[in-house]
């Protein structure tokens, strides 16, 4: 407020020179005009200077919001090769964002099922292949057939003998009687003559025997065979141990027992013969109430028996789960304060599968699915130890489904038990996880 004031005091003592007395002489008046050029000056030197340093901060933050705009279009990972036989789901390459690869059917994942795009703008993982998969590796051609491995399928050639999709099944086999002859002394004489038989009994019975110009032709009845050089007996066949252990292959599914020109086939406990006489079919003890389980249980029908099993929901840390269903438990609501409880599974739902021993694999034994996704991302994995994932292994079919896979085939009879995890997520933040625990009871028997 200097400069004003002089200016002021200056213009009043020039238009009344009357107070001239108290105004201050011209030499002073020039001094204090001089102070008022500099201090103008000085004010107008700092003006200058801030505006040059804001030009500064602004050209530094339209350069900062060039680079940031550059960086945000180029902030995207390679663009992933799809395998082939096989496709990939997801298509933004973004930083966070995730992609998943899936095989076609007869194809086995090699490499990272799920990969993600990192800040350092490389995908997670490794690269995934689709490899065929050998159908044949499991022998599932019976009776010495031969596999001939397809895609996605396979062929058996069969042994002579046995045909079916897998050689399962004999042929209509026809007996050929062993029919010895000998010179007779007259040649047009034609007479039927029935031989005695050396011994007699259910497994020997006498040839039928008939001299037809002068050759004599010994048949026996269905069933039998003429026992070596003696013509005059007929020795029962034993279909069980020409089919059952030879190596035409089997001529019962299960067990073979030798009658008196024939033979019949038998099924262990908790099979039924079939209408053939040969197969044997699984009786549902459950259906048909031939089991011992209590009220609170429930009985699973297993190939040649049968389980009484339980579901109990589970006892965790920090949260409460009740049963809303017979194989279902969920989680009661969790306090806003309760971080523990927000990370434990959401429910637990419990599954049990009947197999037969030796099932072919790999094959699909269960999936898992989410009707009403509320996140960006589901994942799918499998929980356990080695023995669980000796046998399994989990895969995505579409964006929201898992399947747990049987990888190898199971000697019965045994018991096995795994447990798939569904998580959703957005932005990579867990929002929910949700277990799926199978049990898959193994028969001892292949049938």
């Amino acid at each position: 407020m200097i400069a004003p004031i002089v200016i002021t005091l200056l213009c009043f003592c020039s238009l009344h020179p009357t107070f001239g007395q108290d105004c201050p002489g011209r030499q002073e008046l020039h001094g204090s005009l001089k102070q008022v050029q500099k201090l103008l000056s000085a004010h107008e030197a700092t003006y200058m200077q801030s505006l040059r340093n804001l030009k500064k901060k602004i050209n530094l933050l339209q350069s900062s919001a060039g680079k940031q705009s550059t960086r945000a279009t180029n902030s995207t990972c390679p663009k992933l090769d799809v395998p082939i036989n096989g496709r990939k789901l997801g298509k933004s390459h973004s930083v966070g964002h995730e992609v998943h690869v899936l095989c076609d059917p007869g194809y086995e994942l090699v490499g990272s099922e799920s990969r993600f795009c990192q800040e350092s703008l490389s995908w997670s993982g490794h690269q995934a292949t689709c490899r065929d998969i050998n159908e044949c590796a499991s022998s599932p051609c019976l009776n010495a057939g031969t596999c001939v491995d397809e895609v996605n399928q396979f062929s058996c050639i069969c042994a002579k003998g046995w045909t079916g999709a897998t050689c399962q099944s004999p042929l209509p086999t026809f007996f050929v009687t062993m029919t010895n002859t000998s010179a007779a002394t007259s040649p047009s004489t034609a007479a039927a003559v029935t031989l005695p038989a050396a011994t007699t009994g259910p497994f020997v019975r006498p040839s039928r025997c008939s001299i037809i110009q002068g050759t004599t032709h010994c048949t026996c009845e269905a069933g039998y065979t003429i026992s070596g050089r003696d013509s005059n007996t007929c020795t029962d066949i034993d279909e069980c141990e020409l089919f059952h252990n030879g190596q035409a292959g089997k001529l019962c599914l299960h067990s073979c027992v030798n009658t008196a020109g024939g033979y019949r086939c038998t099924c262990p406990v908790g099979y039924n013969g079939t209408r053939d006489g040969r197969s044997c079919k699984d009786i549902d003890e459950c259906a048909t109430r031939q089991n011992n389980c209590t009220k609170d249980q429930m009985c699973i029908n297993t190939y040649g028996g049968f389980q009484c099993v339980r579901v109990d929901c589970p006892k965790i840390p920090h949260a409460t789960y009740v049963k809303t269903s017979p194989m279902r438990c969920e989680r009661n609501p969790c306090a806003l304060d309760n971080k523990a409880c927000s990370q434990t599974p959401n429910s637990f739902s419990y599954h049990y599968l009947a197999v037969v021993s030796n099932l072919s694999a790999p094959r699909v034994m269960f999936r898992v699915s989410a009707l009403r996704p509320i996140g960006d991302t589901l994942r799918f994995s499998l929980l356990g130890g080695r023995l669980t994932r000796r046998h399994f292994t989990v895969q995505r079919s579409d964006r929201l489904t898992g399947q747990l896979m049987l990888v190898s085939p199971v000697q019965g009879p045994a018991t096995l038990e795994a447990d798939v995890e569904m998580s959703e997520l957005e932005r990579r933040v867990q929002l929910g996880r949700y277990i799926t625990k199978v049990t898959m009871f193994v028969s001892q028997y292949e049938f």
